[in-house]
């Protein structure tokens, strides 16, 4: 998620325009003193409120991605305990558990599946077109276009460069 910010990926129309990586300036994102009537209440507070504000995004997605880790490791653990006690062995506690080569294989091929869907996802975007669909450029755009260039504008009905 953080990574996002610096990478720029040609031809993707969820990337940012070529040469607009990094985190912008405050005209740019609409912070600060260039913070507009209609922005969240966070971002017009500014100081700790907007460093929270400005990171949300990332902060969510790294508490659901270690929440889900940890139910994971719990019920591996509990699963693994099971098949222990059954096959008259010791139970093995959380930690050993998650440190094993048990857990990390699991985990490894539950994962395997997400990475290969946002993968094509990505790969795909630059290629293939979605006729009316946010994720998806405009179905007459270049593949080489990237990030806004070409989206008709909500106000205008024409088409517009963004990039």
């Amino acid at each position: 998620m953080y990574a996002t910010v610096w990478l720029v990926q040609k031809g993707s129309p969820e990337s940012k325009s070529l040469g607009r990586s990094g985190t912008e300036s405050d005209e740019d994102q609409r912070v600060g003193s260039r913070a507009r009537e209609q922005s969240p209440a966070w971002v017009q507070r500014g100081g700790w409120r907007l460093a929270i504000y400005s990171r949300s995004l990332g902060l969510v997605m790294a508490a659901i991605f270690l929440t889900s880790l940890l139910a994971q490791s719990i019920a591996g653990t509990s699963e693994y305990n099971e098949s222990q006690l059954r096959d008259f062995q010791d139970p093995i506690s959380w930690w050993d558990y998650t440190t094993s080569a048990e857990f990390w294989n699991r985990t490894l091929q539950n994962w395997q599946s997400e990475f290969l869907a946002v993968a094509s996802m990505v790969v795909f975007a630059i290629y293939l077109r979605q006729r009316g669909s946010p994720e998806s450029k405009p179905v007459g755009s270049a593949h080489e276009s990237t990030g806004n260039e070409g989206y008709a504008s909500h106000t205008t009905g024409r088409l517009v460069s963004q990039g």
